[in-house]
């Protein structure tokens, strides 16, 4: 072989050897600090909304609010009631008994400290789902998530409507929507 096949060689396998070592530190840099920003379909990131209220997600949990007995809510709707959602309410999960106003048209739910309802466990996406306010109704939306949504014990696979107190789980959290 002459010299300049075997530099060429050389230098390929040189090129070939950075290209392994780049991908080797963009899966670690990926494993430790997550994967970049997701866009959104209409082209916009997910929305910068704050994580389940600023203060509850800061406060230790000791502190969140105790899931409502029977005896301490008479008043609380049953299930036929109708009306809009105002409320996203944790039932079971890391913040059980934490309620957040659903103040916003778009409730984005994963691990991401950018999500509105963060949630901090190894069975849920980083950008796991979005509910978002259509008229009186809201819309629940799979991004694509590894362990997927479930409605009512019900994996989606396409947005659906969600009505009031159907559970829907995600990752080892359960919440539903309440008036």
């Amino acid at each position: 072989m002459s010299e300049l096949t075997l530099l060429i060689l050389r230098i390929g396998f040189l090129l070939l050897l950075w290209f392994f070592i780049f991908a080797i530190v963009y899966a670690l840099r990926s494993d430790l600090f997550g994967t970049p920003v997701r866009r959104m379909k209409n082209g916009e990131s997910a929305p910068q909304a704050a994580a389940i209220p600023a203060a509850a997600s800061q406060r230790p949990m000791a502190q969140a609010a105790p899931a409502p007995t029977p005896a301490a809510t008479p008043n609380l709707p049953s299930a036929g009631s109708s009306g809009p959602a105002k409320h996203l309410y944790i039932s079971s999960g890391v913040a059980t008994g934490t309620s957040i106003d659903l103040d916003e048209d778009v409730v984005t739910i994963g691990r991401s400290g950018d999500s509105t309802l963060v949630i901090v466990d190894e069975y849920t996406s980083t950008y796991h789902a979005r509910l978002a306010r259509d008229g009186d109704q809201w819309i629940l939306t799979d991004l694509d998530s590894t362990n997927g949504t479930r409605l009512d014990g019900q994996r989606i696979t396409k947005p659906v409507a969600v009505p009031l107190f159907t559970p829907v789980t995600i990752g080892t959290t359960t919440f539903e929507l309440r008036p």
